[in-house]
Formats: C-alpha cells, sequence, structure tokens
C-alpha cells in the first residue's frame, strides 16, 4: 500500500468514524440534555430525529453530489460543517439552538460516509479494495463500542456537551490529512442532482415528524399539528410521483419491482423501527426511571453491539450457504422475543436478570439478520445499481427509525415510567415480529448460479445504522 493510499484509507476510518461515534454516543447523554435545557421526552425527541430527518432527506444525494463536486471537495465541506454543528451542539443555550444544530449535524453526515466509501473506491484497485473496506469496517466499528462508554464517562464526570465538543479531535485530524490529497480532474457525464425530490422528501418528512412529536401537547384536532402533517403527507406522495416521472430520479422505484428488494425493505422498515424504539428507550429508561448513571447505561447497552461484532459474520456466512429467508424470519423473531423479555422490569429494578437476558437475546437477533438482510436487498441488484440500492436501504433504515422515534410520545404518554417501558417494548416486539413474518412470506432464496458478487463498498455503505454489519 502507497503513501497516498494509507493516506485515503486513513481519511475514510476518520471520517466516517465521527459520523458513526456522534450516532452511537448521543442516546446515553438524553436525560442530561433535557435536565439542563428542559422540555423533557419532547426535547430527547428532536435531539434524535433532527440528526435523523437531514441525514435520512440527504443521503440518497451523497454519491451524486461526490459526481458532480469530487470526493475530496465534499468530504472537506461536510468535515467542516459537522465540526461547526457540533461546536454549535456544544454550546447551545437552549433547546431550539440544539435542534436546529443536530439538523446541521446530520446534513453533514449525509457527506460523510459515502464519500469516504467512494474515495477508497476510486483509489484502490479491486483486490486491494476489499482488504482496504474490510479495514475501514473493523476500524469504524469500534465507535459502535467506545459511544456509549465514552458518552456516559464524559456525562457523569464533565458535562453532555463534552459529547458533542470531543468531535472536534478527529475531525481536525482528518481535515490535516485531507490536505494532501486532491480531486482528479473530471471528465465524461456528471450524475445529473434530483434537488427538486432532495426538499419534496426533507419537507415531507419534517412536516410529518413536527406534527408526530408535538401532537402530545397540542392535540390532533389543532391545526398545529394536522396541517403540517397533512402537507408532509401530500408532499411525500408528490416525491413519489416525481421519482417516477423524473428521467434522473434519486431514488429508483423500479429497483422495487425486484422481490426480494422491495420485500427487503419492507422488512428493513419494520426492523430498523423497532431497533430505534428499542435503542432509545433502553438508556433512558435506565437513567430516568432506575437511576443509573449515564456510563452504567451505556454499559448496558454494550452486549447489543458485541453479540453482533462476534455472530455477524457467522451468519452471513451461513445465509450465503443456505439463502436469507430463514436468517430475515427467524432474527427478528428472536430481538422481538428478547423486547418480551424486557417487560419482566418492575420497580426496584433488576438490571441482571429484568433487563440483561432480554438485551442479550435482542443483540443475538440483530446479529442473526443484519448481514444476510443487506444481502439479500443488495444480491436483488446487479452490481452497477448496488450502490444506489445500499443508499436507498439505508435511507430506509434511517427513516424508519426518525418516524419511529417521532411518534414514540403517542406510546409512553407524558411519564416514562415502568408502564411506558412496557408498552414501547412491546411495541419494538411486535415491529419485529412484522418484519420476520414479511421475510418469511416475500424472501426468496433463489439465486442464479452465475450472479456476480456485491460490491463489498456496497455492502459498507449499509455500516452506519445502528450496529456493523
Amino acid at each position: 500500500m502507497g503513501g497516498r493510499e494509507r493516506t485515503v484509507l486513513w481519511v475514510a476510518i476518520l471520517a466516517s468514524f465521527v459520523a458513526f461515534l456522534d450516532g452511537s454516543i448521543v442516546n446515553v447523554a438524553l436525560p442530561a440534555i433535557a435536565r439542563d435545557l428542559g422540555g423533557g421526552l419532547t426535547t430527547q425527541q428532536w435531539v434524535l430525529d433532527g440528526y435523523l430527518l437531514t441525514l435520512g432527506s440527504l443521503i440518497l444525494l451523497a454519491g451524486s453530489l461526490s459526481d458532480v463536486f469530487g470526493r475530496v471537495r465534499i468530504l472537506r465541506i461536510g468535515l467542516l460543517f459537522f465540526g461547526v454543528a457540533s461546536l454549535l451542539c456544544a454550546a447551545a443555550p437552549s433547546g431550539t439552538v440544539l435542534v436546529i444544530a443536530r439538523l446541521l449535524q446530520g446534513a453533514a453526515a449525509a457527506l460523510l460516509v459515502p464519500s469516504s466509501l467512494s474515495l477508497i473506491t476510486a483509489t484502490f484497485d479491486e483486490g486491494p479494495r476489499a482488504r482496504a473496506i474490510g479495514q475501514w469496517t473493523a476500524w469504524t466499528g469500534t465507535a459502535f463500542v467506545a459511544g456509549p462508554l465514552l458518552g456516559g464517562l464524559l456525562v457523569d464526570t464533565v458535562s453532555w456537551r463534552l459529547v458533542f465538543a470531543i468531535n472536534i479531535l478527529p475531525i481536525a485530524a482528518t481535515l490535516l490529512l485531507l490536505s494532501r490529497l486532491r480531486d482528479p480532474g473530471r471528465s465524461g457525464s456528471r450524475t445529473p442532482l434530483d434537488i427538486p425530490g432532495a426538499l419534496l422528501a426533507a419537507f415531507g418528512l419534517a412536516g410529518t415528524v413536527f406534527a408526530l412529536i408535538i401532537q402530545g401537547g397540542w392535540g390532533w384536532d389543532s391545526p398545529v399539528v394536522y396541517l403540517p402533517f397533512t402537507v408532509g403527507l401530500l408532499l411525500l406522495a408528490l416525491l413519489i410521483r416525481r421519482e417516477r416521472s423524473t428521467p434522473h430520479p434519486m431514488m429508483p422505484l423500479h429497483l422495487f419491482r425486484e422481490r426480494n428488494f422491495g420485500i427487503g425493505n419492507l422488512s428493513t422498515a419494520a426492523f430498523y423501527a423497532g431497533i430505534s424504539l428499542g435503542t432509545f428507550i433502553i438508556p433512558v429508561f435506565l437513567q430516568e426511571a432506575a437511576g443509573f448513571t449515564a456510563f452504567a447505561a451505556g454499559m448496558a447497552t454494550i452486549p447489543l453491539t458485541l453479540m453482533s461484532l462476534v455472530f455477524s459474520a457467522l451468519f452471513g456466512t451461513l445465509s450465503g450457504k443456505y439463502g436469507p429467508r430463514l436468517f430475515m424470519s427467524a432474527g427478528p423473531v428472536l430481538a422481538g422475543a428478547g423486547f418480551l423479555l424486557m417487560l419482566a422490569a418492575a420497580d426496584p429494578l433488576d438490571y441482571w436478570w429484568q433487563i440483561l437476558p432480554g438485551v442479550v437475546v435482542f443483540g443475538l437477533g440483530l446479529a442473526v439478520t443484519v448481514a444476510p438482510l443487506t444481502a439479500a436487498v443488495l444480491g436483488a441488484v446487479t452490481p452497477a445499481q448496488s450502490g444506489i440500492g445500499s443508499a436507498i436501504n439505508n435511507a430506509v433504515s434511517r427513516v424508519a427509525g426518525l418516524l419511529a422515534i417521532a411518534s414514540l410520545g403517542l406510546v409512553t404518554g407524558p411519564v416514562l415510567d415502568h408502564g411506558a417501558f412496557h408498552r414501547v417494548v412491546l411495541l419494538a416486539a411486535l415491529l419485529m415480529f412484522v418484519s420476520g413474518i414479511v421475510s418469511a412470506l416475500g424472501i426468496s432464496n433463489t439465486r442464479h448460479a452465475a450472479a456476480p458478487p456485491i460490491p463489498p463498498e456496497a455492502t459498507a455503505a449499509c455500516h452506519d445504522r445502528v450496529i456493523p454489519d
């Protein structure tokens, strides 16, 4: 590996690590943020959903932006904006300012991971590329382990504000390395940008999410709720209409006609909605209702990531041998059973007997499901389409999580007590069961013997959701 290749690899690792760390570090800080800035559950929902809103809306455009403006330039812009937004989060005097900063962070994060992977793809030849992406996956996967522990430690010993400010260190190192790289001259045709589609997605999701979060205080009969909700749904309908007719859509709908792609993304939506509810409610409940410290709450969820890191490759291999349907059917059911075990939570809480068994079973269900799901979805499209296919699958999982968190107030009510926790984990279990049933009924194991392998960069693009593949 030459000097430039080594620099590219470390730029890609550090840039993606920033986004992955932010996605895993914030959950344990939510109760502290709400105590400091006020707003209760609504503030906590917006801190997560502000980030997911712009990330989910813009991630489909990221590849096209790199094609048009250059990978190094887009990566530099993403890092600079992410750094500025992180400082604004750290200094936020109110919940409103924090949410605005999180919106900016999500928009910047949408540029980081796709641009990092495209930089590796453009630099390395086919054989070394697979090895480089394997190193990228291994290093960035540590963010999922480090995030909850580091976040809890910073919240307990210093302040939740340092959870955001700490991003400046890896960003500065990445920008220093990035200064050694230049974009090559552009030649040939460039992918047109679907700006109207991105705007319809962003404002459509914003309207529906806004209504779902504030309905608890205003009620559905208030025009402050039903008007943005209605407009949001209308804009999303217009998005679907546009993507069907425009010659250069950011989300080619014809891909959904492929059986495993369409069914796989439907299963993804239910599966990641359940994951988002679980990974949100567990650390928040343990702190607010059970009196855990932020660090202890972070430790409590580490088994989820460890189970995935240890077993995902095994179940990915088994899926390649026996087909994905069994694993995409059984895995979500197993994860749902883990949530049902958490219904044993009572006051006083005994984490070791009432929560940990469910967390472990939940984590095993994730490990069984994620790699086969990714392989089934990407294996349904051609290698040339795998880049946009992985971006769509990533966006589906993000938007599913966004809407699940936005709807949380409908389930918990005004107080996050043991009863509210039971309702949320029950809903998460039901979503997991729906995902398993959809996969059992719709996923096909049929695979052509001559089917080309899935490009490693396409699989890696699905790596930054909740757990590594």
